[in-house]
């Protein structure tokens, strides 16, 4: 992948359809597994024995992916060389009895997930999607990506004070409203069935939660901006997917390339798909004893292993440059960003940063640091919970956005495909 001029946007319009297909953490892997699957990868499941073929293989549970590729005379204690992300994005998400309202208004009981910025989901044309669970244990992906539900605002007549702070009750100011009418228990769950031609009764089980209906856009005079939601993360869950994909078709490799794309990052990563669970660890070790490996090939593989945690930073804000480090200025359309902290909330250190920059030099592609201002805390990624869990090497980098946690971000328009050919030069070694 060579370097893209202004206007060779081919990987950027196609992250913005991704993006647009991808309103849920399901969605994002089944879109990402459709790729893979036409770069020849193969789906294995956790229940079936694992056998030592060669090739590309992925493992889906719930809202996660592995995959990975094994090149012809991978030994045992090949290392690996992991790109990790997270397929999952603060938003509004439907509680277990979800039929509520008052006054003549009909709406749907939502909980906050993650860290969002609760007044970017006012006054917008709201979808719904996610998985439905069926009675015979079965899922099934539904997405109603047409204006369904909105969170209207409280008109400044009756509250003049907004303009000088605008304050929401997580539980009182953001259920959406979806009609007219008296409630009635069951009737969205009966809506989606309707609407995915199920029988009434037949969904016993849902993961749901609302999104912008509003597409993925280029923006500004020259159109080197992106706006779009599900940035954080789905720009690396897709550079990642397609450096994978890139990778497994250029020949001998030194490592096994392997994408991890997690759900439930936004809340601690603390479940079966998080990278704070088992199943990166499970899936590496199953892939090192399915060649024949012992404990001993085990361990030098996870010796050799470097991952780079690729999410969202923060670009520059033009408005509030005194939040940011007085030294350290990411900017949109830079290259990707080498992100560092001494605290820990970021895994990179000398070492891994050296591993970066050799990629990105490999790539031709440039690149930047992020630090946090030293009086404003630090986020965290999968980055320190994967090399403290499984004593990888880990390094954290990813694309410098403005709006991070909106539920409409913006990026700079070549920068997810510097991503990707960074992630290129990275999983070739």
């Amino acid at each position: 992948m060579s370097t893209p001029s202004r206007f060779d946007r081919g990987h950027t319009d196609d992250l913005m359809s991704f993006l647009a297909a991808s309103p849920s953490p399901y969605h994002a892997v089944a879109n990402a597994a459709t790729r893979l699957e036409k770069a020849g990868f193969q789906q294995v499941r956790e229940t079936d024995a694992w056998d030592a073929s060669t090739g590309g293989k992925y493992v889906v549970r719930g809202g996660a992916i592995i995959a990975w590729y094994v090149p012809e005379g991978a030994a045992a204690h090949t290392p690996f060389r992991i790109v990790g992300a997270h397929t999952d994005s603060p938003n509004l998400r439907v509680k277990p009895l979800p039929d509520s309202g008052a006054h003549g208004w009909r709406q749907i009981a939502v909980e906050v997930y993650g860290g969002t910025l609760l007044n970017t989901w006012l006054d917008r044309d709201l979808g719904l999607a996610g998985r439905l669970t069926l009675r015979d244990g079965t899922h099934r992906l539904v997405n109603v990506d047409r204006a369904l539900l909105r969170v209207p605002q409280l008109a400044i007549h009756l509250d003049r004070s907004a303009n000088d702070g605008l304050k929401l009750d997580r539980q009182k100011h953001l259920q959406p409203i979806w009609g007219l009418g008296d409630v009635e228990e069951g009737d969205l769950i009966r809506f989606l069935e309707q609407e995915e031609g199920l029988a009434e009764g037949e969904v016993t089980g849902w993961d749901l939660m609302v999104h912008s209906i509003e597409p993925p856009s280029y923006l500004g005079r020259d159109q080197e901006l992106v706006a779009g939601p599900r940035m954080d993360n789905l720009i690396s869950v897709h550079a990642g997917t397609a450096a994978l994909a890139a990778v497994s078709a250029a020949g001998e490799l030194e490592y096994i390339p392997v994408l991890a794309a997690f759900d439930h990052e936004e809340n601690g990563s603390q479940a079966d798909t998080g990278a704070d669970g088992p199943l990166l660890g499970t899936v590496l070790e199953r892939s090192v004893f399915a060649r024949g490996g012992t404990y001993e090939d085990k361990a030098r593989a996870f010796a050799g292993t470097i991952c780079l945690s690729s999410d969202t930073g923060h670009a520059i804000h033009p408005n509030y440059a005194e939040r940011h480090d007085p030294t350290h200025h990411p900017r949109a359309n830079g290259g990707p960003i080498l992100k560092v902290n001494v605290n820990q909330r970021y895994a990179t250190d000398g070492s891994g940063r050296a591993v970066f920059a050799a990629a990105c030099e490999r790539a031709g592609v440039p690149w930047q640091h992020f630090v946090s201002n030293n009086a404003m805390p630090c986020g965290t990624t999968i980055g320190p919970i994967t090399a403290a869990r499984h004593g990888i090497q880990t390094v954290d980098i990813g694309v410098a956005i403005l709006s991070m946690h909106s539920a409409r971000e913006l990026c700079g328009a070549d920068d997810p495909y510097l991503l990707a050919n960074a992630l290129v030069a990275f999983l070739e070694g």
